[in-house]
């Protein structure tokens, strides 16, 4: 008998969806699906509360109300929840990756250079080149970009896999061993 403590939620399986608020619905469609190549799977419609719901469930004004969400599927990641808001209070800024609550989405590729090249041909922000990455992290290389509305996004690529998976038991999801 294993007297191993489990830790952690119990039956957590894995990421889900990343959800994330744009200002422009039919923007960041057309940006998921045209250039990204997300599939839309499902809409939700308005969602607002003459009480205190919105606040309580979701950490926002009570008067704010949700517009529409869509649902999008891309490969065999995470899916997104892409929210369209009307904010009765406002909006705050983008945060950057240097701020509390900054983040990016990642993607992996399996030729960097390719994907870079065809942001660029479909007129995405690219910021900077392909750069290497260096220690545990060896063997990938690495470069952000900008959706129309400023969130960013990296695209990776380790096709050789990273200096730390040599002799690893465990190692991050990678397409060529996602059960390892």
């Amino acid at each position: 008998m294993s007297t191993r403590q489990t830790v952690g939620i119990p039956g957590i399986r894995g990421t889900d969806h990343i959800g994330f608020t744009v200002p422009d619905l039919e923007e960041a469609h057309a940006f998921l699906v045209d250039v990204i190549g997300c599939e839309e799977i499902y809409t939700l419609g308005a969602k607002q509360s003459d009480e205190d719901w919105m606040q309580t469930h979701l950490g926002v004004h009570p008067r704010t109300v949700i517009r529409e969400i869509r649902f999008y599927r891309l490969g065999h990641g995470a899916n997104f929840e892409v929210f369209l808001y009307e904010s009765a209070d406002g909006q705050n800024p983008q945060p950057r990756n240097s701020d509390i609550g900054g983040y990016h989405i990642a993607f992996y590729v399996d030729d960097l250079d390719a994907a870079v090249a065809y942001l660029r041909a479909n007129g995405v922000e690219v910021m900077g080149e392909p750069t290497a990455s260096r220690q545990s992290a060896e063997g990938q290389r690495w470069i952000y970009f900008r959706s129309p509305w400023g969130l960013q996004f990296e695209l990776v690529s380790f096709p050789g896999g990273k200096a730390y998976e040599d002799g690893a038991d465990r190692v991050l999801w990678h397409p060529a061993h996602p059960a390892r």
